[in-house]
């Protein structure tokens, strides 16, 4: 196990529609039936080997590649998309032989089969140029239940409004959902959790974010590349203890490891990109090797802010440089480097708006005409350095990591905007002449809003990570036992220095409010300066026992305890963590059980810190939450003249939480209350399933429910029906992020005819989150809902080369690429106007009104992307 780690370093609330439930229950249908169908079918005498052939450097499918039985007859080949299935005899110990043309054999032992059994076996074969190996997997238990990607390239091609890797989460991980950014962002909240709970690995290096983001509008590019990156791995929850200190998910990446010369470069209407890749190896010395990733990108989102009902001149430009080195000094020890320089520049020069909302027989138009800017600006830059031994023989197991890196951001906001505005009820008869004018003001104003914000953040770390497996004890012939054992020990400095200036001043009726008649006073100030230095001391060990009793059944049980100590206060604590995963073997169901649990703590960073008035409270401690997690992944083929691989995932949690820090959202905007205030749950229940419902096309469908509530400390919650005046208590309210449900499903198809011609659709639709009035959210917290979230976006593909072509077209335009694709994209089809927040807007008679603030509308996108 040790080798295998090794190798990886390389708002009014809307009542649900009667449709949308008649579309559940067709949709529990469609799971049970695929649940149940394998399970009627007649076992023989005979079982099923079947998987997926892939090239080793780029993970594109082999076709034409012959799977045998060795000393056996015949054979099959695998298909166009690399898919195989072969019948072997049942009860029998057999080897599989893997064999194309230009590619090194490979071969498998395969144990014996029960009758009707199906065992999935994927490989990955190496190209005789190259010094990889053939890479064979089974479907053994691995990653400890955590949800891993390696189909990149097609991940590569989904329609997406951020070109950013987190977008397509909520897509292949359970329990991720947007919030209230929608499309324009790439942050993701986690089973009831925060954008500020989740954990991202590059390499092993944790990566951070910018902290001052206020809207989707202002976000610019996310640390990972796609291009850069080999595989993911995700977990919802219940990870272990060798990862950080968050309370919601861990997103693990892996950079690749290039054998050849490759490259890409990619266009579109909201930005570009390009990347190289390859290695240079030493002639005397065939171990030592240099090899090199660097990717560039370039977004701009001018063209999908244009469709939002605020009309003014956007100017986003989002770019960065990243570059991740490796060199072998020998068999043994390899030498990394990476680093990251990231840009975005966001200006906004807001002119009119007219916004229409309310009832049918309640028509409400908001009418705004602005002056002035906004201007943000935010920098990162991160450096990294890593000494990794390898082991290379069972007599010297060890394994060791050293990490160094260091991370600043430097973030500008400002904004100087004044805008005026009237608020009216329309006219809604259509036989009227005054038919969609204001016949009613119900309160007219200024609003001016004036920020100079500035925060410079520097996080610098030393780490060193070991691991060794101990020898293995078989006992008996079938049986094996082995224990992995990992730890690290992590010192982190956080330099911080927080300046801010802001007020905003409102004037309603004439009035400027509050109203004295003394002086003229603004509504909100903020006025602070904040400089903090600490340090951290992290340490984690776990063990990881793995069971296999051929045949029979496979255990792993991961056991760990993470710690951390914080100079700043003195916080300290242990947390331990189990995830225990169970295959039985002796059944020709495919199926892998796993249950994990343990204490999840998060120390405050930076803005947790921040109370609302710009204080910070250096006494905050860690959140804390205990997880139980629980469930079963089933692979099983769908079909029977041909045969694809389906697989369906489902977990039930429950996650108690206490020393909670209250906060409010507002857009992706996290504002939090600075205090360990309150205690609340989440709990709820994920569901997945994907395979080729088209053969050749990978498809998903991911349902979840979810309820989280909380609780402020010293406050007696209430909540008050429509139509009542007086409200009654509550044990608990809803968290910001209390989303019931979500479902969401990712279709591709191709033509019957050409398979070049592609279509991708992605629909997600989702419950409304709840929301409270402005500066009054404490008592009656969280009483409203926006309106439910849905959203269809669909892309054309178009293959318009491809290299297998060069023989029929050898004079081709686009001989010189590898691959090249074009993709007709439309955003939000159906032109919904999801609501993002609200800007309140308080009338003449002292009531006040929730102004949604929508998100974008109908937009076409043309992107071309060519491989090198």
């Amino acid at each position: 196990m040790v080798f295998q780690y090794a190798s990886r370093l390389r708002r009014t609330k809307a009542a649900p529609s009667f449709a949308l439930f008649r579309a559940l229950t067709v949709l529990f249908v469609v799971f049970f039936g695929f649940f149940f169908a394998p399970l009627l079918l007649r076992a023989q005498q005979t079982a099923t080997v079947f998987g997926r052939i892939t090239d080793a450097t780029d993970g594109q499918p082999v076709e034409l590649a012959t799977v045998f039985v060795k000393g056996g007859s015949g054979g099959v080949t695998s298909d166009e998309y690399g898919n195989y299935a072969i019948q072997v005899p049942a009860g029998q110990r057999l080897t599989l032989g893997f064999r194309r043309l230009a590619y090194k054999e490979g071969s498998a032992d395969v144990l014996p089969l029960q009758s009707g059994a199906r065992f999935a076996l994927d490989v990955a074969m190496a190209p005789l140029q190259s010094n990889l190996e053939v890479v064979i997997r089974d479907r053994r238990l691995d990653d400890a239940g955590m949800v891993r990607e390696r189909k990149m390239e097609e991940l590569k091609l989904l329609p997406s409004t951020t070109g950013n890797l987190e977008s397509v989460l909520p897509h292949i991980a359970l329990g991720v959902n947007t919030g209230a950014g929608g499309e324009l962002t790439s942050q993701y909240q986690v089973r009831g959790g925060n954008y500020d709970e989740n954990l991202v690995y590059v390499n092993d290096f944790e990566i951070y974010r910018p902290q001052l983001v206020r809207a989707g509008q202002q976000e610019g590019l996310t640390f990972p590349n796609i291009d850069l990156v080999r595989d993911l791995s995700f977990s919802s929850g219940g990870f272990q203890a060798r990862y950080g200190d968050k309370m919601s998910s861990v997103l693990d990446i892996k950079y690749k490891r290039p054998d050849s010369l490759r490259a890409s470069a990619a266009a579109s209407l909201l930005g570009a990109s390009a990347h190289i890749e390859g290695s240079v190896k030493n002639r005397k010395d065939s171990y030592r090797t240099f090899r090199y990733l660097a990717g560039a990108r370039y977004k701009t989102t001018r063209t999908l802010l244009g469709s939002l009902d605020i009309q003014g001149e956007y100017v986003p430009d989002f770019y960065d440089f990243q570059t991740y080195l490796t060199y072998d000094l020998n068999r043994n020890w390899q030498l990394g480097g990476i680093a990251n320089y990231n840009r975005s520049v966001y200006r906004f020069k807001p002119e009119s708006l007219v916004r229409a909302f309310g009832l049918v027989d309640f028509a409400l138009q908001l009418r705004s005409a602005f002056e002035g800017q906004e201007v943000d600006d935010f920098t990162q830059a991160m450096g990294g350095v890593s000494l990794t031994y390898l082991p290379d023989r069972p007599s010297n197991p060890l394994y060791h990591k050293f990490l160094f890196s260091t991370w600043r951001s430097q973030e500008n906001e400002r904004f100087d905007i004044l805008g005026y505005y009237i608020l009216g009820q329309i006219e809604d008869n259509l036989g009227s002449d005054e038919f969609g004018e204001i016949v009613n003001v119900l309160g007219t104003g200024t609003q001016h809003t004036w920020i100079r914000n500035f925060l410079t953040l520097d996080v610098r770390n030393a780490e060193y990570r070991g691991g060794i497996e101990l020898q293995n004890d078989r006992s008996e012939q079938s049986l094996t036992r082995s224990h992995f054992l990992q730890w690290s020990v992590k010192w982190q400095n956080e330099t911080i220095f927080d300046k801010i200036s802001e007020w905003e001043r409102l004037d309603s009726a004439l009035y400027s409010l509050p109203y004295d008649t003394t002086q003229l006073l603004v509504r909100r100030v903020l006025k602070t300066e904040n400089s903090l230095n600490s340090h951290r001391l992290m340490a984690f060990f776990q063990d990881t026992w793995t069971w296999r009793e051929d045949g029979v059944r496979e255990v792993q049980v991961t056991a760990g305890v993470r710690g951390q100590y914080w100079d700043l206060n003195g916080d300290w604590f242990l947390t331990p963590r189990v995830q225990m995963l169970y295959k039985p073997l002796n059944t020709s169901k495919d199926l892998s059980y796993r249950l994990a649990g343990g204490l999840f703590y998060q120390p405050p960073f930076y803005r947790e810190l921040r109370r609302l008035n710009g204080a910070v409270n250096p006494n905050a401690q860690a959140q804390k939450s205990a997880h139980i997690v629980g469930g079963f992944t089933y692979d099983f083929l769908w079909g029977k003249r041909r045969p694809v691989k389906m697989r369906l995932i489902a977990e039930a949690y429950y996650k108690r939480m206490w020393d909670l820090i209250s906060y409010d959202l507002d857009n992706v905007r996290v504002r939090y209350a600075g205090a360990n205030d309150s205690r609340g749950y989440a709990t709820g229940f994920d569901l997945r399933l994907n395979g080729e419902f088209v053969p050749g096309a990978e498809s998903w469908v991911n349902l979840s429910f979810l309820r989280t509530r909380e609780a402020i400390d010293g406050v007696q919650h209430q909540v008050r029906n429509l139509g009542d005046r007086e409200g009654r208590p509550v044990a608990d309210v809803p968290r910001p992020t209390d989303r019931f449900m979500t479902f969401s499903t990712f279709f591709q198809d191709y033509l019957r005819n050409n398979k070049n011609i592609r279509m991708h659709l992605n629909f997600t639709v989702g419950s409304g989150l709840p929301f409270g009035i402005v500066d009054n959210n404490v008592i009656y917290r969280n009483p409203y809902r926006f309106k439910p979230y849905h959203r269809v976006d669909i892309g054309f593909g178009f293959q318009l080369w491809k290299q297998e072509w060069r023989n029929r077209h050898p004079r081709h335009l686009l001989r010189f690429t590898r691959n090249t694709w074009m993709s007709l994209e439309v955003f939000n089809l159906m032109k919904v106007a999801n609501e993002a927040s609200n800007t309140w807007i308080k009338a003449i008679t002292n009531v006040q009104y929730a102004i949604p603030n929508y998100l974008t509308g109908r937009r076409l996108n043309l992107r071309v992307r060519m491989d090198f």
